[in-house]
């Protein structure tokens, strides 16, 4: 059935083989061999294609939509799902609704995908592509559960101390930035800054932006502009080869009320 209703689906919408492959994350060549069925989808295309057709994956790949009552029951139920998720969006306040691209084990669990340091340029190119996540390194963490989607991140530099360049960041996906309180430690994934580990404070509703903090006072906070977001992971846990060392000198508790001040009043002129 995957052939028929890909071809069904993408004349609905009024694509081309080339549009369903960018909005797929995949070659367009791929959407051709799917459609001649001389190839089938991996289980994370399948997924995505269920997400843009607004249909169940249990149908996409059991009913034949290419008939007039399948299609025409199908077609209602994706009106209804466009209406939502337009609704959706407008609450989010700029934040692109858009397919999230995943991949699974054997037993369909989802994996953790790892983005190490060297390949933090090219996620913000393959970030959508399920070819690329398939190339990068998986694990799981039983203890995170089966609630949310997640993904790690090796960062780079010292501007999150005690937490250590070269620690790897596990974050959950966040889909509502609305939701997002102040001073949440998040990945935050953006054309302009790439990847970077902070704290992030809400601004989305009244400036449409977010302002980012960093926990070393030695980093002056930023904002960026919500369109140029790209995701947002809020980070979970941490695996890192270096413990920190706990320093509660006089020193540095002033330090950490200044720095605490200073964030006050660059909040309040914000």
């Amino acid at each position: 059935m995957i052939n028929t209703n890909l071809k069904f689906w993408r004349r609905e919408l009024s694509l081309t083989q080339a549009q369903m492959a960018e909005k797929l994350g995949i070659k367009r060549s791929l959407v051709g061999a799917y459609e001649e069925g001389r190839a089938e989808p991996k289980l994370a295309t399948l997924v995505n294609m269920a997400r843009l057709f607004g249909i169940s994956l249990d149908a996409l790949v059991t009913t034949d939509f290419s008939k007039k009552k399948n299609a025409k029951a199908a077609l209602q139920l994706q009106a209804q799902t466009a209406a939502a998720t337009t609704e959706a969006a407008t609450s989010r306040a700029g934040n692109n609704l858009r397919i999230l691209a995943l991949t699974v084990d054997r037993e369909q669990n989802e994996n953790i995908e790892l983005v190490p340091q060297k390949a933090a340029a090219g996620y913000l190119n393959g970030y959508a592509d399920p070819e690329y996540l398939e190339e990068l390194p998986k694990f799981r963490l039983p203890m995170l559960g089966n609630t949310g989607t997640y993904r790690a991140f090796e960062i780079a530099g010292d501007s999150m101390l005690p937490i250590a360049s070269g620690t790897v960041i596990v974050g959950r996906y966040v889909d509502d930035w609305m939701s997002i309180k102040d001073g949440t430690p998040c990945i935050v994934v953006s054309s302009k800054e790439g990847i970077v580990f902070k704290r992030v404070f809400n601004r989305l509703k009244d400036a449409a932006m977010l302002a980012l903090h960093s926990d070393n006072p030695l980093y002056s906070p930023y904002q960026i502009d919500v369109e140029d977001v790209v995701e947002i992971w809020e980070a979970k846990a941490y695996i890192s080869s270096t413990f920190p060392i706990a320093d509660l000198s006089l020193n540095r508790l002033a330090s950490i009320v200044l720095d605490l001040q200073q964030q006050v009043s660059t909040m309040k002129k914000v």
